[in-house]
């Protein structure tokens, strides 16, 4: 397959170095520092799972020199999406899928504005990516993906690719109710990733703590509301799964927010507990565990936010 990489960060860095790394054509998108790593030396991927391997340095920052593929992963950061939405016509081709693999839950719909919604499929990323160094990622915690149809249902070009990223060392899954799937790990993002950036600790401090345990299934339990209140397909077990999920997380891991709090980069608060604040209010629906996060946090990402409004 002709692949382009979105985001070659943690999470497109990962997925997209195994595609390479199984011999297809991958380009990946990136700027700075990073993308003349890349040139010259090649993606560096360092995992937990897969072990330490270099791919071919194809890079760019133009998607117009990359011209046309067969699967575009989007897989910025939130704050990204408008600037990388407008950069994707060049990459696209009759059958072009895009597939983002991002937190959040409308990024396919915020896709599907700009280009035509039968371009776009689903999907969701569990690990911990980061780039550790411009040309470097890394990938730690469960390294597993699913994706799916914007649509309850399953389709041929779905079974395809997924035999193609297992055939490249993907730990995927192929849904039937994807959108269902998104919103359990949305409900499960959200609620530990703010819990984690709000009270500065480790997996283990809060999963363990019965105050701070509540107050996760709480928020999660709030962002099930609002899916239910939208007309999503939430699953019956979308509770027991999160708060599984929880549990499984490395306990010395943090959410990727709350690192990015920590070292002062920007954060992705708007896309998930300002979404699902946004959204509840649109419907009338309580969620004052997840207004309480998002006060708290709030004015930490104003003045990250601007600071770097500054820099640039």
């Amino acid at each position: 397959m002709k692949v382009a990489v979105v985001g070659a960060g943690g999470v497109g860095g990962y997925f997209g170095g195994l595609l390479a790394r199984d011999e297809h054509d991958v380009t990946f998108i990136a700027r700075g520092a990073h993308l003349e790593a890349i040139k010259q030396n090649g993606l560096r991927v360092e995992s937990q799972l897969d072990g330490t391997f270099t791919v071919p340095g194809k890079a760019t920052q133009d998607t117009a020199e990359a011209g046309e593929q067969d699967l575009v992963l989007f897989t910025v950061k939130m704050y990204h999406n408008s600037d990388a939405v407008a950069a994707i016509a060049p990459l696209l081709g009759p059958e072009t899928v895009v597939l983002t693999l991002q937190n959040g839950i409308d990024n396919g719909d915020i896709l599907a504005e700009s280009i035509d919604e039968s371009h776009v499929m689903i999907g969701s990323a569990y690990l911990e990516g980061r780039i550790t160094k411009p040309g470097v990622v890394s990938q730690a915690g469960p390294g597993v993906a699913a994706f799916g149809e914007m649509k309850v249902g399953i389709s041929r070009r779905g079974e395809n690719l997924l035999q193609r990223f297992q055939e490249a060392g993907w730990r995927v899954n192929l849904h039937e109710n994807m959108p269902g799937m998104l919103w359990k790990k949305f409900a499960y993002i959200a609620g530990s990733a703010a819990v984690c950036a709000a009270a500065n600790c480790v997996y283990e401090e809060m999963r363990t703590k019965p105050e701070t345990r509540a107050l996760i299934q709480n928020a999660i339990e709030e962002v099930l509301a609002v899916g239910r209140a939208r007309g999503a397909p939430i699953m019956a077990d979308s509770l027991a799964w999160a708060m599984d999920s929880l549990d499984r997380f490395p306990g010395q891991g943090r959410a990727s927010m709350a690192k990015d709090f920590t070292e002062g980069r920007p954060v992705e608060l708007e896309g998930l507990t300002g979404t699902v604040v946004r959204m509840a209010r649109e419907l009338g629906v309580p969620t004052p565990t997840n207004d309480f996060l998002y006060a708290i946090l709030k004015p930490a990402a104003a003045r990250i936010e601007a600071l770097h409004a500054a820099k640039a």
